[in-house]
């Protein structure tokens, strides 16, 4: 749904799910490199959560991202 804006700002937003999944690592992030499905198996892995948890979570940290951290001319 918004992960194509979120790919443009990945850079940024990058310490923000750092933020949110507190052990994801440097290496994990460059890792991801602002992919959804690497990011999901990263929190899958990291916190032993089951995939459709790990789903879960990132849809609503790609849903609060883009509402507080994408400029609102660049949610379209």
């Amino acid at each position: 749904m918004n992960w194509e804006r979120l790919e443009g700002h990945w850079k940024r937003l990058a310490g923000r799910a750092q933020e949110q999944w507190g052990k994801l690592t440097n290496d994990d992030i460059a890792v991801i490199a602002s992919h959804r499905d690497q990011l999901t198996g990263k929190v899958q892995e990291r916190y032993g959560v089951a995939r459709d948890e790990a789903e879960r979570q990132v849809a609503r940290w790609e849903h609060s991202a883009v509402e507080a951290w994408i400029p609102v001319n660049e949610r379209t």
